[in-house]
């Protein structure tokens, strides 16, 4: 007997609810409950449009408010502070990751789809267990926000060259010389808009953003500009937050965050419940060699690009390890490409993510302890060494 559409959507809200509520208890981020849930009624919500449909408006609506976040003039100055802890982590995630995968004889672009999985730490993994583990104020929290606002510069772009690789055309000069220049052509369109239009437009925010129907201005911006860049075959993603960039020249940021939230916060966890029904554990686990090498090197650069990174932003030595060993989850853009991904390179990037973001949460929690008894028995070491 089928149920109604409303009475189901009813319920999978309620779920959503006791797991997340469940999860906050219990200090689990909400990503991995929601995944979780996602994989257990996966039977019931298999290739649901409505669940996909809601779920890639939120994620929309998520990029849409993390471009929000930087008027062009910060997001040139915030880009250039990191840039070089950044480009390590570009390097060591994305193209070592790559890499080993090939040496492990998977084809290119399925190496390129597990590359960008491990690439980038959760955002909203980390801010959180930042702001609950009271550790905003330490001087790493500062540097590690830097790198997660870094990455979400490079992965609106990288997911729309990956969808590109991913839509069955060949690999050639030509075909990437065309997807670069719809990418340029999105981002120009962005910044012209931004720049000459919205940027006049205060006066207007400020007379209309008390209106009950503004939301709907906001909310189609930032549909409109991610189903824009659908249109020219490109990542809705990439699109959503070059349309936040564009209203954040309106300098109105925090008033329209105000606006978006309650529809973000219902919509997202729809995405990594959806997600989560997409994993399939019928053909166990794939690819075991590949998934604990890939595990291990991942936490390691990971280490490396805050010790190395930390270190040329200015970190000491000890403040930089702990960065370092709290940067190692992986989340909603690892998700965003696993996502792309179909068959076995979907279950292997699935499971890579729930072990990564659970491994992650370990080590953030315990970098303190780690760090404080590294050094200490560092320090001690020092103090009985005998001059020669």
């Amino acid at each position: 007997m089928d149920i109604p559409e409303l009475l189901g959507a009813g319920l999978v809200l309620l779920l959503l609810f006791v797991t997340g509520f469940l999860g906050a208890k219990w200090k689990i981020p909400e990503v991995i409950v929601y995944i979780l849930l996602g994989i257990a009624v996966s039977g019931l919500l298999t290739d649901s449009h409505m669940v996909h449909f809601v779920g890639e408006v939120g994620i929309v609506l998520l990029f849409f408010m993390l471009g929000m976040e930087f008027p062009l003039k910060q997001l040139v100055g915030v880009a250039k502070k990191v840039t070089p802890a950044g480009s390590i982590d570009v390097v060591l995630n994305f193209g070592i990751a790559t890499g080993i995968c090939l040496l492990f004889g998977l084809d290119l672009i399925s190496s390129l789809l597990i590359g960008g999985v491990v690439y980038a730490t959760s955002s909203s993994i980390t801010a959180k267990m930042l702001e609950s583990s009271k550790r905003m104020a330490n001087p790493e929290s500062e540097f590690i926000l830097g790198l997660l606002i870094f990455e979400d510069l490079v992965a609106p772009v990288l997911v729309a060259v990956l969808v590109g690789l991913t839509a069955g055309e060949e690999i050639t000069g030509g075909a990437l010389a065309l997807l670069m220049g719809k990418v340029f052509l999105l981002t120009i369109v962005a910044i012209v808009l931004g720049r000459y239009l919205f940027s006049k437009l205060g006066p207007f925010f400020d007379r209309h953003l008390s209106s009950d129907v503004f939301i709907l201005f906001v909310v189609g911006v930032a549909i409109a500009y991610g189903g824009f860049a659908l249109y020219l075959e490109l990542s809705e993603v990439l699109g959503a937050f070059l349309a936040g960039i564009m209203l954040a020249e309106v300098k109105r940021s925090h008033q329209l965050e105000g606006l978006v939230v309650p529809l973000r916060d219902l919509t997202l966890p729809i995405f990594f419940l959806y997600f989560g029904t997409t994993i399939s554990f019928s053909e166990g686990v794939p690819m075991i060699g590949l998934l604990i090498t890939l595990l291990v090197w991942s936490i390691a650069a990971k280490i490396i690009v805050g010790m190395v990174g930390g270190r040329l932003y200015g970190l000491s030595k000890k403040v930089a390890l702990r960065a370092g060993l709290s940067l190692t989850q992986r989340g909603e853009f690892s998700i965003i490409i696993a996502a792309l991904a179909t068959g076995t390179v979907q279950a292997f990037g699935s499971i890579f993510i729930l072990a990564s973001a659970m491994l992650g949460i370990i080590l953030f929690q315990s970098a303190p302890a780690i760090t404080k008894r590294l050094f200490k028995t560092k320090q001690a070491e020092q103090k009985w060494q005998v001059p020669s």
